[in-house]
């Protein structure tokens, strides 16, 4: 199972993103701040691809997902949750954003659901794995260049009719 984390949305001390499973987009996720070194509750997770694996949290008393070996860094979970406060530098999932795009809403719904489909395919056995990115620029600025090259275009011929 392939898990993607595309982070969308930096406000404050609040960074919210989509989460894909298998290339299809899930659910909305929440974190703390993006800093370039992890902070245990004030900090999300590091750019990169980990391993996810579903253990014990001692912190929760119930097994859940953990994303293992996160830089400088152990006991980072997957779990439910509203806001950042509720992070401590762990992912939070929902279906929902608020309207501010700062607090999730039906998070006990895909919390539940996301922790199935890990259950399920630990059991059969297939590795799970969550790649952590940037959205995709890429796009933005293809079509930017295009723009700013029409422009000058635009600007050339002006000149040369004038």
């Amino acid at each position: 199972m392939k898990l993607r984390l595309e982070r969308n949305w930096l406000i404050g001390d609040t960074t919210t993103g989509k989460l894909y499973i298998n290339g299809k987009f899930f659910c909305y996720t929440l974190e703390d701040k993006i800093r370039n070194e992890k902070i245990y509750g004030e900090t999300a997770i590091p750019y990169g691809l980990y391993d996810v694996d579903r253990t014990w949290s001692p912190h929760f008393k119930i097994k859940m997902p953990l994303i293992k070996n996160v830089p400088n860094f152990e006991g980072i979970r997957i779990h439910k949750g509203t806001t950042a406060q509720d992070s401590s530098g762990c992912l939070l999932v929902a279906k929902s954003l608020s309207e501010d795009k700062q607090r999730l809403i039906n998070s006990k719904i895909a919390f539940d659901d996301l922790d199935n489909k890990i259950t399920e395919a630990i059991k059969s056995g297939e590795k799970i794995t969550i790649d952590i990115v940037a959205p995709d620029v890429k796009q933005g600025l293809i079509w930017g260049s295009i723009g700013f090259t029409l422009i000058g275009l635009g600007i050339a011929v002006y000149f040369y009719f004038k």
